[in-house]
């Protein structure tokens, strides 16, 4: 396992690869900090602010990791961080070292990275960032990363320079990125939601901004219904005492009724009043929507 002490965070170097909008501000976070910073991207000519602040701008990737004890990756997808990290020379000069990926991929990416980085002597954490760029280095900036225990404590010090909140979620390496697939899932769930919304207000005379505060009501009483909805699940007790199936399929009804009178494509509500019916079908239209859960995981027909 790759050991580096660090006296201190500002006595350390660092690596980042992938110069894109999340790069960028690691980068800066980590000048911001005192740190030495190396940085490298595939598309020239991105580093130079980050040069003219004093981060050192490599030739190659190899180059790039040589440089430092830890290098943090944050790329589009694994498809492309496998297309740098695992070019011969850079695994070469990343043997001893560690990898930090904060690329967003699935699961099992992150476990067949952290596969082939055991099989060549490279120390891995695997990562998701669940806020927005402009928060990087400061207090609202979320991290989640899994895999070794030690190594995660070894490069604490320098990851917690990129500021926010730091949350190792355990020994499997797919762990963060199982978070970050769930939690994205209802974020872009959401969103679609609220695209749907709007276009069906609008239809019926209402603009977005007339629409605006009221959603906002609707989004603040989300985060109560999660934290009860999560005891239900674990608990195996799908309660719908307050809004039963049979009540919520009434009210999905109407909105896809609505919709399509206007000429919207309401299919993705009519895949949740399905589900939704498909449940009372089997008997539970007095428990609470949660129970689709069951459904979807356990594929009931």
């Amino acid at each position: 396992m790759p050991t580096h002490e660090y006296e201190s965070p500002a006595s350390a170097s660092v690596t980042v690869l992938g110069l894109g909008p999340m790069g960028r501000a690691l980068a800066g976070a980590f000048l911001d900090a005192g740190l030495r910073v190396t940085v490298w991207n595939r598309t020239p000519g991105r580093d130079r602010e980050l040069t003219g602040r004093g981060a050192a701008s490599a030739a190659s990737p190899a180059e790039a990791v040589a440089a430092s004890a830890l290098t943090v990756v944050c790329v589009v997808n694994y498809d492309a961080a496998d297309a740098v990290l695992r070019q011969d020379t850079v695994t070469e000069a990343l043997k001893g070292r560690t990898v930090v990926n904060l690329t967003a991929d699935t699961p099992a990416r992150a476990r067949d990275t952290a596969g082939w980085a055991a099989a060549h002597g490279i120390g891995y954490l695997d990562g998701a960032i669940m806020t927005p760029a402009t928060t990087i280095g400061t207090p609202d900036a979320v991290f989640l990363l899994s895999g070794p225990e030690e190594l995660h404590r070894e490069h604490r010090p320098v990851l917690d320079t990129l500021g926010g909140t730091h949350t190792h979620l355990g020994e499997d390496v797919g762990r963060a990125a199982a978070y970050d697939i769930a939690l994205l899932d209802i974020f872009w769930t959401a969103m679609a939601g609220y695209a749907h919304a709007l276009a069906v207000a609008r239809a019926e005379g209402i603009t977005a901004r007339e629409l605006a505060p009221f959603a906002q009501g609707i989004g603040a009483i989300l985060p109560p219904i999660f934290e009860e909805f999560a005891g239900d699940i674990d608990d195996g007790t799908y309660s719908g005492e307050l809004n039963p199936l049979t009540s919520a399929v009434s009210s999905m009804a109407h909105i896809v009724q609505t919709s399509e009178s206007h000429g919207i494509d309401a299919s993705v509500l009519r895949a949740a009043e399905g589900q939704a019916r498909r449940v009372i079908g089997l008997g539970h239209g007095s428990d609470g929507f949660t129970r689709v859960s069951e459904l979807l995981s356990h594929s009931w027909r």
